[in-house]
């Protein structure tokens, strides 16, 4: 047995009144921003890249992201920022997340989603534990399972990070989950943590792709807890086959729409369950599937109805796609012979339990390239009715096809659809829906995810329709930012006592053992971030 040093450096620990200590203001929002904060040196035309081929350009944003042409793998871990805004989307506070503890990975759009746990007393998120401007981490592979034919060698653990909205305390928490790949979202619900992402960037062999089947889609692991995760969804197929080994959704499951009686092929290994959004809602959770070549892109539920209830949980849970919702396959829909469009469902909201709002990022196609549809971008609204969910309108107006040249970049952006959202229901019935943007451009050599978007929001009444109801921008990013997630601070539960007591305890361990450890948040000003400015700046300060 290996032997490894653990040292403990005890931390101040302190206690303040809960009402002095409110770091966020009910009903305001919040969101996660990420900011390219490399250099020219940081990467060196013609060095080798971690993902192979060699660089075309150095470190300077915006160039950087072209060296995606020569590396697939090509990412840069970036800081992450919290902001505090009215919903005017006048800014309230900044705050600067350690990054030597958790960072996000410029350019991958998917990442920073931000859910309020259902105590309501935290939000969460997912990251690596790797520090700002280290290459390809967001491909790298996880101790859980080292894929030898993933071009991106190195091993770095993904991260949850846990902010307290009373407090505003960080805790993070190191996990081996998504190996080859990125996390994208992380809930928490009694206790544990329900998190969403993909897995593989490898042509490894079928046990391989079976050991990445089982580190990808739904995991679970307890708050308490860190390392290996546990798969949720049951297991589909047999372990080792390079198809139809699934857990959660398979394919192979839904009947061909082109020949009823039959059943589809089984897909690859372990790709059926790249999932991206997730809300828990009526104590159900709910996952979106919008990316790929594989599966469905549709809106799935997890386990039974109200299986969260009670303190419950939902391990080797079934999958299914909502009643109502698409269940073509993407693999036929991308026929070269017959394209045919299909949703690109990312962020989801339910308004009530007949209403959800589904954010479509749109189909990704650059700007000014023959074959775009919008036929699914924007904000879709659904009804239930007699067990089934149906499309009642979309909402593009003010977003879809809206076109600006953003400060710092030559090129122009395109407003595609939405990634990230969240709502809430105003007094008179009606929902107010905040969202964060997808976007595309015209220029054809970087990576799109390196494209600044917008935090956007729309009031929906009823008497609104698609053609008199239109998105208000609250704020726009500047080049070499990004805004991921979005939520509205909850009104927390009642709190049992005036005093609530910190304990902020560090413990290390060689290689990055220190999980799970809970550290306080600075406020602006203070080391562990810059100062809250209002000037643009690629440190990490908010844009007027």
């Amino acid at each position: 047995m290996s032997r490894r040093k653990i040292f403990v450096l005890s931390v101040l620990s302190f206690i303040a009144p809960v009402t002095s200590a409110q770091s966020f203001q009910p009903g305001n929002l919040i969101v996660s921003r990420t900011v390219y904060v490399g250099n020219a040196g940081t990467v060196t035309v013609g060095q080798a890249l971690p993902g192979g081929g060699h660089a075309v350009a150095d470190g300077s944003f915006p160039n950087v992201f072209k060296n995606e042409t020569a590396d697939p793998s090509f990412g840069v871990t970036s800081p992450i920022f919290i902001d505090q805004l009215t919903t005017a989307g006048s800014l309230v506070n900044s705050r600067a997340i350690d990054s030597t503890l958790i960072t996000s990975s410029f350019a991958s759009k998917s990442e920073l989603a931000i859910n309020v746990s259902t105590d309501r007393s935290s939000i969460s998120f997912v990251g690596y534990a790797a520090p700002a401007n280290t290459l390809d981490v967001s491909n790298s592979n996880t101790a859980a399972v080292f894929d030898p034919t993933n071009p991106v060698a190195s091993t770095y653990a993904r991260a949850i990070g846990q902010i307290n909205l009373a407090t505003g305390a960080l805790q993070v928490t190191d996990i081996n989950a998504y190996s080859g790949n990125n996390g994208r979202a992380a809930v928490l619900a009694n206790g544990r943590y329900y998190l969403v992402g993909n897995a593989g960037n490898g042509s490894g062999n079928g046990t391989t792709l079976s050991q990445l089947s089982d580190d990808t889609g739904v995991q679970s692991i307890s708050a308490n807890a860190s390392g290996n995760t546990t798969a949720v969804g049951a297991a589909q197929g047999t372990f080792g086959a390079t198809t139809g080994y699934q857990r959660g959704f398979s394919l192979a499951q839904l009947p061909d729409q082109a020949n009823p009686s039959q059943h589809y092929a089984a897909d690859k290994t372990g790709k059926d369950d790249n999932f991206r959004g997730e809300t828990i809602f009526n104590n159900t959770l709910y996952v979106t599937k919008g990316s790929g070549s594989n599966g469905v892109n549709s809106v799935y539920q997890v386990g039974a109805a109200g299986a969260l209830a009670n303190g419950g949980s939902i391990d080797q849970a079934a999958v299914t796609i909502l009643p109502g919702f698409n269940t073509l396959s993407e693999k036929v829909a991308e026929s070269s012979t017959n394209p045919i469009a299909t949703p690109h469902p990312f962020g989801i909201w339910f308004g009530d339990a007949s209403t959800i709002f589904v954010a479509d990022e749109g189909d990704g196609v650059r700007l000014g390239v023959a074959g775009k549809s919008t036929v699914f971008a924007g904000l879709q609204e659904w009804k239930l009715g007699n067990g089934m969910w149906s499309l009642f309108q979309t909402f593009q107006g003010g977003l879809v096809g809206q076109t600006y040249t953003p400060d710092g970049l030559t090129w122009q952006v395109e407003e595609d659809g939405l990634r990230n959202i969240t709502g809430e229901v105003d007094a008179d019935g009606s929902f107010t829906i905040f969202g964060t943007t997808s976007t595309v451009s015209n220029e054809s050599t970087h990576d799109l995810g390196a494209d600044p978007n917008e935090l956007v929001s729309i009031r929906i009444g009823a008497n609104s329709t698609a053609s008199n109801t239109f998105f208000n921008v609250l704020d726009t990013s500047v080049a070499g930012q990004r805004f991921g997630g979005v939520a509205v601070a909850p009104i927390p539960e009642p709190a049992s006592g005036a005093l609530v007591l910190l304990g902020l305890t560090a413990v290390f361990v060689a290689r990055r053992g220190k999980r799970p450890q809970t550290v306080a948040w600075c406020e602006p000003g203070d080391h562990a971030g810059p100062s809250l400015s209002r000037s643009i700046g690629m440190d990490g300060h908010r844009p007027s």
